[in-house]
């Protein structure tokens, strides 16, 4: 091998590992399920593994994975907030959902999440706001942690 081959070497494997990074869909990246979390959960508060922000990383797993059916239009793990885009059911065309969910805290808790779901309904050729069901956002809030607390079981019966 050339001088000159040794030196360009180490810029060619620079560049290729740069453009391998950039050809994922970082979007997609987060919101794909997963079953693994940060590490095992040895803690007697409940389940604190925690992202960057105080987040507990089960809340944040499940949420994802549960709105998972409704495009996601901003997520910040360290902030704790997932925001959804507008989804219509293949049932109804004639209104749309979006949800926002919030985790609060660190422990895996009830009050750690908060849901706010939002109902629009197609009428006179505009998107009317209209309430949604009373129980809407507490029947989601309690798959999420259903979710949640079947991924922290599922990390903990794992071998590592």
């Amino acid at each position: 091998m050339s001088v000159r081959a040794i030196r360009f070497a180490p810029v060619l494997a620079l560049a290729l590992s740069l453009t391998a990074c950039s050809g994922g869909d970082k979007a997609s990246d987060l919101t794909a399920p997963r079953n693994h979390l940060l590490k095992e959960d040895r803690s007697a508060t409940g389940g604190d593994d925690q992202l960057g922000g105080g987040v507990n990383a089960y809340l944040w797993r499940g949420t994802l994975d549960t709105l998972s059916f409704m495009p996601i239009s901003s997520a910040d793990a360290v902030g704790g907030f997932i925001l959804t885009d507008w989804y219509i059911p293949p049932a109804a065309k004639n209104e749309r959902f979006k949800i926002t969910a919030y985790v609060l805290d660190k422990r895996l808790r009830s009050d750690a999440l908060r849901v706010s779901v939002f109902r629009q309904v197609y009428e006179d050729g505009q998107w009317v706001d209209i309430p949604p069901a009373a129980n809407t956002a507490s029947d989601i809030t309690s798959k999420i942690l259903a979710r949640a607390r079947k991924l922290r079981a599922d990390n903990g019966n794992r071998d590592n």
